[in-house]
């Protein structure tokens, strides 16, 4: 162990499970350690993901949600086997040990099937809490916090409770059939997130969470756990989500104030051992980060923000290439590619957005909530961008490099990375995962 997040230098035989234990120990002890959660399968966002874990000597912590990915195929088409799957033979191309892979299921729940009874929608997500395990998930967030069809809208905590608690037995009963020395499942709690694939926010920033739906929380679980015969899983409860007043929305970002968030510090849970997990925390900025981890908010999800440099580094190309004479009459159309696509299928983002029809295209392209960043898996973007990225698989001329991308022009010359368009795009997307990193204590010296 070193004083960075966690060092698998030495001891490359742990499991990944064994390290999140380990930080958030540290963290309840007042380091500045912490894990960030990669909430994306972007095959792009992936790479450069493992390309960092890579450098710092850190563990890959990748999660999936429910709708993203589950035993059906999720709108990414992938069950959990297949995405830890994809995760796991990416990994060891780049020469990343699979014992520093943390997968993780983000909002496992009744979500994709809460338009159908809460029993069929139930027994789908302890299903999916099967396929997870199975899949060699070790950290689930159990998030049953949903009304389902025949539901009342918001259901009383200990309802929410004891539906996660049965996702847990399904968890813990297909555990038991896995082979002698299986890493044990860790879980995290708590409901106070957004809807998987974000949500609508105007306004103030949210309230962090009072201390007594804090403790009313924690009652309800322990008692739901208990009910099942979960004492052993609830020791394993290693975070619960709650709201540090942190957002963003279409146009908007609010910054964490630790000064409004005190009373959560101060409460920390003494039993189970856990800390807080906080979600949305994409945009925040490097100071705001390192204070949410100093202050135990110690696991940090991060998913658009890394999707949103995607975009940014592949439309600042685009310009790239549109200006270079041999180009010009055949340059990649992966902008208009992209919003003839979500044009066609507005169903990812019409909810999100709203504007006369300037404003929308708008926010189509630049919005904070990157809703375009699920059409880049459709066919007519992929042939655009591979397109693009074959035109720029050659040195790009340095004045076009410092007009549009300074900070990869910088790099270049420094002779931190190549000058290719692949490169160009990991390293903007590495701009962001460093200063995750950063704060959770994990960025290489």
């Amino acid at each position: 162990m070193t004083d960075k997040q966690t060092s698998f230098s030495h001891r490359e035989t742990a499991s990944a499970s064994d390290a999140l234990r380990a930080i958030v120990n540290r963290n309840r002890s007042g380091a500045q350690v912490g894990t960030y959660a990669v909430c994306s399968a972007h095959p792009a966002v992936l790479d450069a993901a493992i390309q960092q874990a890579l450098a710092d000597g850190s563990m890959l912590h990748v999660e999936s949600t429910s709708n993203q990915v589950n035993q059906f195929g999720g709108y990414t088409g992938w069950t959990p086997a297949e995405f830890a799957t994809q995760i796991r033979n990416a990994a060891d191309l780049a020469g990343l040990n699979s014992n520093r892979i943390l997968l993780g299921a983000d909002h496992l729940g009744p979500y994709c099937w809460r338009a159908e009874s809460a029993s069929s929608a139930m027994a789908n997500a302890c299903e999916l809490a099967a396929h997870s395990v199975l899949a060699g998930y070790q950290k689930i967030h159990l998030d049953a916090s949903m009304a389902c069809a025949d539901d009342p809208p918001i259901l009383p905590e200990a309802v929410v409770a004891e539906r996660a608690a049965a996702m847990c037995r399904a968890a813990e009963d297909t555990f038991s059939a896995l082979p002698p020395g299986s890493p044990l499942p860790l879980y995290v709690i708590g409901t106070e997130v957004p809807v998987p694939g974000g949500e609508v926010t105007k306004g103030e920033a949210p309230a962090p969470t009072r201390l007594e739906d804090l403790e009313g929380t924690l009652d309800a679980f322990r008692s739901a756990f208990r009910t099942r015969g979960l004492d052993s899983a609830w020791e394993r409860v290693v975070g619960i989500v709650v709201q540090p007043g942190v957002e963003f929305g279409e146009n908007s970002i609010f910054e964490y104030d630790r000064k409004k968030a005190r009373h959560l510090v101060e409460a920390l849970p003494a039993s189970p051992e856990l800390v807080y997990e906080a979600h949305s925390t994409d945009y925040q900025t490097p100071a705001s980060l390192s204070s949410l981890v100093q202050d135990h908010f110690a696991i940090l999800k991060v998913g658009p923000w890394l999707t949103f440099a995607f975009r940014e580094a592949v439309l600042a190309l685009s310009l790239i290439e549109s200006e270079i004479p041999e180009y010009k009459k055949d340059a990649s159309q992966v902008r208009g590619a992209l919003e003839s696509e979500m044009l066609r299928n507005p169903a990812h983002w019409s909810p999100y957005y709203q504007g006369d029809p300037e404003r929308l295209q708008f926010a189509r392209t630049y919005s904070l909530s990157d809703r375009c960043r699920y059409y880049w898996p459709q066919e007519a973007v992929e042939q655009q961008l591979n397109r693009l990225l074959s035109h720029l698989n050659q040195p790009l001329p340095l004045a076009l490099l410092s007009q549009y991308l300074p900070m990869e022009y910088e790099a270049i010359r420094d002779g931190r990375i190549d000058n290719r368009a692949r490169d160009i795009i990991r390293y903007h997307i590495q701009r962001v995962l460093r200063i995750y990193a950063s704060a959770c204590g994990a960025l290489a010296s």
